[in-house]
C-alpha cells in the first residue's frame, strides 16, 4: 500500500486530480442543463426544422478530437482569451452538450404527444407541468447524459491538451507528461481508486 501513501503526498498529482474533478463537475452541470433545454427546444420544433439542428448536433460528435482541439484553441486565441482553466471548461462544455442532447432527445420522443397540455388542462401551472410531469419522464435520459458528459470530461486528453495553456493540468495531461519518464506506480494507485 505504499504507493497509495505516496500518491496522497504528491501535490502535483493531487492538484491535477482537483482540476480534473472541477472541470468535469462544471462541464457536466452546464452541459446537462444546456443539453436538456436544447433537446426540449428541438423536440418542440416542426419536423422540417429539426433535421438541420440534429445534423449540426452530430458534427461535434463525428469530428476528430484533434480537429476540435485545434479549432477551439484557434477560437480562444482569436478571441484574445488567456489559456487556462476557463478555456478548458468552455471546451469541455462545448463537446459534452451534443452527447447530452443525444441522450435526452429520445426520452422526449417517447412522451405521449399531448402530455404537457393534459397536465395544464388538469390545473397544473407550466412550471408544475414541467417538473412534475415531463421531468420525471425524461430523468433517465438526463441522468445518462450527465454520466456520459462526466465520463467524457474526465477521459479527454486531446482537447484539454490544446486548450490548457500554462499552469493548468488535468490528470490526462499530467499522466502524458509523466509517461515520457515512465509511469510511476502512484498513477496505478490513482487509477484503481478512480475505477473503484
Amino acid at each position: 500500500l505504499k504507493w497509495y501513501v505516496m500518491l496522497f503526498q504528491d501535490r502535483y498529482i493531487l492538484q491535477a486530480l482537483y482540476y480534473t474533478l472541477i472541470i468535469a463537475v462544471v462541464a457536466t452541470t452546464v452541459s446537462t442543463l444546456v443539453g436538456t433545454v436544447s433537446a426540449l427546444g428541438i423536440y418542440r420544433m416542426r419536423s422540417k426544422l429539426k433535421r438541420p439542428y440534429l445534423l449540426l448536433n452530430t458534427i461535434p460528435v463525428l469530428v476528430p478530437d484533434i480537429v476540435m482541439g485545434i479549432t477551439l484553441m484557434s477560437l480562444f486565441i482569436f478571441a484574445g482569451m488567456k489559456m487556462g482553466l476557463t478555456t478548458i471548461i468552455i471546451a469541455h462544455i462545448t463537446f459534452c452538450i451534443p452527447y447530452v442532447i443525444l441522450a435526452v432527445l429520445p426520452r422526449f420522443n417517447r412522451l405521449p404527444e399531448n402530455i404537457f397540455e393534459a397536465a395544464l388542462d388538469l390545473g397544473a401551472t407550466p412550471r408544475q407541468a414541467f417538473w412534475k410531469v415531463l421531468f420525471p419522464e425524461i430523468l433517465p435520459g438526463v441522468t445518462s447524459g450527465a454520466l456520459i458528459a462526466f465520463t467524457l470530461s474526465i477521459d479527454d486528453f486531446v482537447i484539454s491538451f490544446f486548450t490548457a495553456g500554462n499552469g493548468v493540468s488535468n490528470l490526462s495531461i499530467t499522466i502524458y507528461s509523466m509517461a515520457k519518464a515512465g509511469i510511476n506506480p502512484k498513477i496505478n494507485a490513482l487509477s484503481t481508486i478512480m475505477f473503484g
